[in-house]
Protein backbone atom coordinates (compact mmCIF):
# COMPACT_ATOMS: atom_id res chain seq x y z
CA UNK A 1 0.00 0.00 0.00
CA UNK A 2 1.36 3.43 -0.95
CA UNK A 3 2.29 5.70 1.94
CA UNK A 4 0.72 9.18 1.95
CA UNK A 5 2.33 11.82 4.17
CA UNK A 6 0.23 14.88 5.06
CA UNK A 7 1.44 18.26 6.30
CA UNK A 8 -0.86 20.80 8.00
CA UNK A 9 -1.27 24.52 7.51
CA UNK A 10 0.04 27.15 9.91
CA UNK A 11 -2.02 27.38 13.09
CA UNK A 12 -3.90 24.10 12.60
CA UNK A 13 -3.68 20.52 13.73
CA UNK A 14 -3.29 17.64 11.31
CA UNK A 15 -6.75 16.37 12.28
CA UNK A 16 -8.48 19.71 11.74
CA UNK A 17 -6.68 20.42 8.47
CA UNK A 18 -6.73 16.94 6.91
CA UNK A 19 -9.32 14.93 8.85
CA UNK A 20 -12.14 15.19 6.28
CA UNK A 21 -9.75 14.20 3.47
CA UNK A 22 -8.16 11.37 5.47
CA UNK A 23 -11.60 9.82 5.98
CA UNK A 24 -11.89 9.46 2.19
CA UNK A 25 -8.40 7.99 1.66
CA UNK A 26 -7.63 5.80 4.67
CA UNK A 27 -8.91 2.59 3.03
CA UNK A 28 -6.64 2.94 0.01
CA UNK A 29 -3.46 4.57 1.32
CA UNK A 30 -1.25 4.24 4.39
CA UNK A 31 -1.75 7.74 5.80
CA UNK A 32 0.83 9.44 8.03
CA UNK A 33 0.09 12.99 9.23
CA UNK A 34 2.60 15.16 11.07
CA UNK A 35 2.16 18.17 13.37
CA UNK A 36 3.91 21.50 13.54
CA UNK A 37 5.78 22.07 16.82
CA UNK A 38 3.37 23.20 19.53
CA UNK A 39 0.35 22.50 17.32
CA UNK A 40 -2.22 19.74 17.65
CA UNK A 41 -0.78 16.66 19.33
CA UNK A 42 2.81 17.95 19.27
CA UNK A 43 3.75 19.23 22.72
CA UNK A 44 6.67 21.34 21.48
CA UNK A 45 8.71 23.25 22.35
CA UNK A 46 9.81 24.59 18.99
CA UNK A 47 13.36 25.78 18.40
CA UNK A 48 13.51 29.55 17.95
CA UNK A 49 15.50 29.14 14.75
CA UNK A 50 13.16 26.58 13.15
CA UNK A 51 13.38 26.32 9.36
CA UNK A 52 11.29 24.60 6.72
CA UNK A 53 14.33 22.36 6.10
CA UNK A 54 14.15 21.30 9.77
CA UNK A 55 10.50 20.34 9.35
CA UNK A 56 11.32 18.35 6.22
CA UNK A 57 14.08 16.51 8.08
CA UNK A 58 11.59 15.61 10.83
CA UNK A 59 9.35 14.01 8.21
CA UNK A 60 12.19 11.94 6.79
CA UNK A 61 13.09 10.78 10.31
CA UNK A 62 9.65 9.29 10.97
CA UNK A 63 8.63 7.94 7.55
CA UNK A 64 10.24 4.87 6.03
CA UNK A 65 10.62 4.28 2.32
CA UNK A 66 9.13 6.23 -0.58
CA UNK A 67 5.87 8.15 -0.23
CA UNK A 68 3.40 10.50 -1.85
CA UNK A 69 3.27 13.85 -0.10
CA UNK A 70 0.43 16.35 0.32
CA UNK A 71 0.62 19.57 2.31
CA UNK A 72 -1.34 22.78 2.82
CA UNK A 73 0.25 26.22 3.37
CA UNK A 74 3.46 25.69 5.35
CA UNK A 75 2.82 21.98 4.89
CA UNK A 76 3.10 22.59 1.16
CA UNK A 77 6.39 24.42 1.63
CA UNK A 78 7.69 21.39 3.50
CA UNK A 79 6.67 19.37 0.47
CA UNK A 80 8.78 21.57 -1.79
CA UNK A 81 11.72 21.19 0.58
CA UNK A 82 11.31 17.42 0.60
CA UNK A 83 11.22 17.36 -3.20
CA UNK A 84 14.51 19.26 -3.23
CA UNK A 85 16.25 17.46 -0.36
CA UNK A 86 15.04 13.88 -0.91
CA UNK A 87 13.94 13.46 -4.53
CA UNK A 88 14.52 9.71 -4.24
CA UNK A 89 11.95 9.44 -1.43
CA UNK A 90 9.04 11.53 -2.74
CA UNK A 91 7.09 9.82 -5.53
CA UNK A 92 4.91 12.86 -6.21
CA UNK A 93 3.35 15.79 -4.39
CA UNK A 94 0.06 17.62 -4.05
CA UNK A 95 0.78 21.15 -2.84
CA UNK A 96 -2.30 23.04 -1.63
CA UNK A 97 -2.72 26.76 -0.92
CA UNK A 98 1.02 27.34 -0.67
CA UNK A 99 3.91 28.98 -2.47
CA UNK A 100 7.60 28.76 -3.19
CA UNK A 101 7.54 32.04 -1.28
CA UNK A 102 4.60 33.19 0.86
CA UNK A 103 4.30 36.86 1.77
CA UNK A 104 7.16 39.12 2.72
CA UNK A 105 9.26 39.73 5.80
CA UNK A 106 7.16 42.69 6.93
CA UNK A 107 3.97 40.59 6.91
CA UNK A 108 5.56 37.85 9.00
CA UNK A 109 7.18 40.33 11.38
CA UNK A 110 3.75 41.88 12.00
CA UNK A 111 2.18 38.49 12.63
CA UNK A 112 4.98 37.49 15.01
CA UNK A 113 4.65 40.72 16.98
CA UNK A 114 0.89 40.24 17.33
CA UNK A 115 1.23 36.70 18.67
CA UNK A 116 4.01 37.67 21.05
CA UNK A 117 1.84 40.50 22.39
CA UNK A 118 -1.61 38.89 22.41
CA UNK A 119 -1.32 35.16 21.67
CA UNK A 120 -2.71 33.01 18.89
CA UNK A 121 -6.28 33.61 20.08
CA UNK A 122 -5.94 37.18 18.78
CA UNK A 123 -5.67 35.78 15.22
CA UNK A 124 -8.96 33.89 15.18
CA UNK A 125 -11.24 36.60 13.79
CA UNK A 126 -8.93 37.60 10.94
CA UNK A 127 -8.15 33.97 10.14
CA UNK A 128 -11.86 33.14 9.87
CA UNK A 129 -12.09 35.78 7.15
CA UNK A 130 -8.90 34.70 5.37
CA UNK A 131 -9.08 30.93 5.60
CA UNK A 132 -12.52 30.06 4.24
CA UNK A 133 -14.35 30.58 0.98
CA UNK A 134 -17.68 32.37 0.91
CA UNK A 135 -20.39 30.46 2.80
CA UNK A 136 -18.11 27.77 4.26
CA UNK A 137 -18.64 28.86 7.88
CA UNK A 138 -22.38 28.45 7.43
CA UNK A 139 -22.21 25.18 5.44
CA UNK A 140 -19.63 23.40 7.60
CA UNK A 141 -19.56 25.01 11.05
CA UNK A 142 -17.97 21.97 12.70
CA UNK A 143 -15.03 21.89 10.29
CA UNK A 144 -14.50 25.64 10.58
CA UNK A 145 -14.72 25.50 14.37
CA UNK A 146 -12.15 22.69 14.55
CA UNK A 147 -9.67 24.72 12.50
CA UNK A 148 -10.18 27.91 14.49
CA UNK A 149 -9.98 26.09 17.82
CA UNK A 150 -6.69 24.50 16.76
CA UNK A 151 -5.38 27.99 16.03
CA UNK A 152 -6.50 29.28 19.43
CA UNK A 153 -4.93 26.27 21.15
CA UNK A 154 -1.60 26.38 19.30
CA UNK A 155 1.35 27.30 21.50
CA UNK A 156 2.44 30.89 20.91
CA UNK A 157 6.10 29.85 20.71
CA UNK A 158 5.37 27.14 18.15
CA UNK A 159 3.33 29.50 16.00
CA UNK A 160 6.03 32.18 16.11
CA UNK A 161 8.72 29.64 15.22
CA UNK A 162 6.68 28.51 12.22
CA UNK A 163 6.22 32.13 11.12
CA UNK A 164 9.98 32.64 11.23
CA UNK A 165 10.42 29.52 9.11
CA UNK A 166 7.93 30.91 6.58
CA UNK A 167 9.61 34.31 6.59
CA UNK A 168 12.95 32.85 5.52
CA UNK A 169 11.66 30.33 2.95
CA UNK A 170 12.13 31.07 -0.75
CA UNK A 171 12.80 28.34 -3.32
CA UNK A 172 11.42 30.09 -6.40
CA UNK A 173 14.81 29.85 -8.07
CA UNK A 174 15.02 26.08 -7.46
CA UNK A 175 11.66 24.88 -8.79
CA UNK A 176 13.27 23.61 -12.01
CA UNK A 177 15.18 21.02 -9.97
CA UNK A 178 11.93 19.20 -9.11
CA UNK A 179 11.27 16.41 -11.60
CA UNK A 180 8.58 14.19 -10.02
CA UNK A 181 4.88 14.87 -10.72
CA UNK A 182 3.47 17.84 -8.80
CA UNK A 183 -0.13 19.03 -8.62
CA UNK A 184 -0.49 22.60 -7.35
CA UNK A 185 -3.97 23.10 -5.86
CA UNK A 186 -5.19 26.67 -5.48
CA UNK A 187 -8.29 28.09 -3.83
CA UNK A 188 -9.96 30.59 -6.14
CA UNK A 189 -10.78 32.76 -3.10
CA UNK A 190 -7.44 32.42 -1.27
CA UNK A 191 -6.05 35.89 -0.45
CA UNK A 192 -2.82 34.51 1.03
CA UNK A 193 -1.76 32.20 -1.80
CA UNK A 194 -3.93 33.15 -4.80
CA UNK A 195 -3.95 30.96 -7.91
CA UNK A 196 -1.07 32.86 -9.52
CA UNK A 197 1.25 31.78 -6.69
CA UNK A 198 0.34 28.13 -7.25
CA UNK A 199 0.65 28.58 -11.01
CA UNK A 200 4.26 29.63 -10.43
CA UNK A 201 4.91 26.24 -8.85
CA UNK A 202 3.09 24.30 -11.57
CA UNK A 203 4.97 26.15 -14.30
CA UNK A 204 8.33 26.07 -12.52
CA UNK A 205 8.68 22.34 -11.86
CA UNK A 206 9.41 19.88 -14.65
CA UNK A 207 6.10 17.99 -14.47
CA UNK A 208 3.51 20.22 -12.85
CA UNK A 209 -0.12 21.09 -13.31
CA UNK A 210 -2.47 23.57 -11.68
CA UNK A 211 -5.93 22.84 -10.30
CA UNK A 212 -8.06 25.78 -9.11
CA UNK A 213 -10.94 24.96 -6.77
CA UNK A 214 -13.91 27.31 -6.84
CA UNK A 215 -15.48 28.47 -3.55
CA UNK A 216 -12.26 27.55 -1.68
CA UNK A 217 -9.83 29.84 0.13
CA UNK A 218 -6.79 28.74 2.16
CA UNK A 219 -7.91 25.43 3.72
CA UNK A 220 -8.57 23.25 0.68
CA UNK A 221 -8.30 19.85 2.45
CA UNK A 222 -11.05 20.85 4.91
CA UNK A 223 -13.08 23.01 2.54
CA UNK A 224 -13.12 20.61 -0.44
CA UNK A 225 -12.07 17.18 0.85
CA UNK A 226 -13.74 15.25 -1.96
CA UNK A 227 -11.86 17.20 -4.64
CA UNK A 228 -8.54 17.04 -2.78
CA UNK A 229 -8.94 13.32 -2.06
CA UNK A 230 -9.66 12.68 -5.74
CA UNK A 231 -6.52 14.57 -6.80
CA UNK A 232 -4.40 12.68 -4.29
CA UNK A 233 -5.87 9.33 -5.31
CA UNK A 234 -5.23 10.02 -8.99
CA UNK A 235 -1.62 11.01 -8.39
CA UNK A 236 -1.02 8.02 -6.10
CA UNK A 237 -2.27 5.71 -8.83
CA UNK A 238 -0.15 7.47 -11.45
CA UNK A 239 3.12 7.16 -9.55
CA UNK A 240 2.40 3.59 -8.48
CA UNK A 241 1.76 2.42 -12.05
Amino acid sequence: MTTLVLGPSLGTSAAACWGPTIALLADDLDVVAWELPGHGQDPGPAPANLTVADLAARVLDVVDGPFVYAGDSIGGEVGLQLLLDAPDRVLGAILCCTGARIGGEEMWDTRIAQVQASGTASLVTASAQRWFGEGFLEREPARASALLHSLRDAADEGYVAACRALRSFDVRHRLGEIAVPVVAVAGAQDPTCPPGVLEQIADGVVHGRLVVLDDVAHQAPAEAPEAVARIIGELAQEVAA
